[in-house]
């Protein structure tokens, strides 16, 4: 397995849909994309709907995920200011 971090993309999405409609189990789509198990067993539970798992919704929520995890700074910009010359 590579080391460090690296997210799903469309295109891995699209095959983990693909290796699961052919009944390929966790740890071999694990191996084919080169990721850890736990990486696929999140992914699936994290983006199967009432219809299943879809890889374009499943991209869909991951982006939105992501979009709503960036940190903006909570204060201002001149409290920051302040902080910092101090």
């Amino acid at each position: 397995m590579p080391t460090g971090y690296n997210h799903l993309n469309l295109e891995k999405r699209s095959q983990i849909y693909a290796l699961r409609a052919t009944k390929t189990s966790t740890a071999e789509i694990a191996r084919i994309l080169q990721c850890h198990p736990s990486t696929i067993t999140r992914e699936i539970k994290r983006n199967t709907g009432d219809r299943g798992y879809r890889y374009k919704q499943a991209n869909g929520k991951a982006v939105e995920r992501r979009l709503k995890a960036s940190r903006t700074c909570p204060v201002s910009q001149d409290s920051c200011r302040a902080v910092s010359a101090h």
